[in-house]
């Protein structure tokens, strides 16, 4: 398969008074295509600063980020806001509504920034919320909805424009088991049905065993695991999550079939 992110050489530090953190050191890693990729360490590591530098968001202070064969920091600030615009989809934890919109303008607002007009872009988003089975919520309010409810609005916000790469920023964080189970669900069908890349950061060890790939970030060093071996020491937790998760999927494809019939 091949690379949709090349991470080399990465540092980021910032300045705290007179000291100088390191909050990663020396980062090296490759994404490849269509895979389900999972961040995980202790808060405070510097999940959520690698999250931004592989968005786009935070330029680090040495080393390159390449997406495909595009080095992103090399963009001007233009050019990087519309490849985050047209590539990325972004689901965080704590959602970002804006409280005069509905939910179906809300979904809409990222194709807004792309220039679509609202005759263009509220079909869209239509679709979207389909997917994620809330488009009978399209003309309420999103904070009216359950926390369940929001993230799967947030999610086809995130993937209204199509993009190459969806990151996670601990989407099930605020959620219970089963609201949580069916985010992950929605993840691993934009892999399957979508062909995109999935970078997911969370502290939910539970999840660990579906990645693909598995990085865990600690002291600013990121140690690049195989999931392989990882689930060969997680067996049973492996066959238990993916049991949940596959029946969950097989539930939502029946409910999808007997609207469509």
């Amino acid at each position: 398969m091949n690379s949709v992110l090349k991470i080399s050489n990465v540092a980021q530090e910032f300045l705290s008074g007179d000291d100088e953190l390191q909050v990663l050191n020396n980062v090296k890693f490759d994404i490849k295509e269509q895979t389900f990729t999972i961040i995980f360490g202790q808060s405070g590591s510097g999940k959520s600063t690698m999250l931004n530098i592989l968005s786009g968001l935070q330029r680090p202070t040495s080393g390159t980020v390449t997406f495909q064969d595009r080095k992103l920091y090399e963009l001007s600030k233009d050019e990087l806001a519309r490849f985050r615009a047209e590539k990325i989809g972004i689901v965080y934890q704590t959602n970002y509504w804006v409280k005069s919109l509905s939910v179906l303008e809300n979904v809409s607002l990222p194709l807004y920034f792309l220039g679509y007009s609202r005759a263009k872009a509220e079909p869209k988003a239509r679709k979207a919320l389909e997917q994620v089975g809330m488009l009978s919520y399209a003309n309420r309010q999103p904070f009216f909805l359950s926390g369940g409810e929001q993230q799967r609005v947030a999610f086809a916000r995130a993937i209204i424009n199509d993009p190459e790469l969806l990151i996670a920023d601990e989407p099930t964080g605020n959620l219970d088991t089963k609201n949580g189970d069916k985010i992950i669900n929605l993840l691993r069908e934009y892999i399957a049905e979508r062909k995109g890349t999935v970078i997911m950061v969370t502290h939910n060890m539970e999840y660990l065993p579906l990645a693909d790939h598995l990085l865990h970030i600690q002291d600013g060093k990121v140690q690049d695991l195989k999931a392989t071996s990882y689930q060969a020491m997680t067996k049973e937790l492996m066959n238990d999550m993916k049991g949940r998760i596959d029946a969950l999927a097989m539930s939502t494809k029946h409910s999808k079939q007997g609207k469509n019939t």
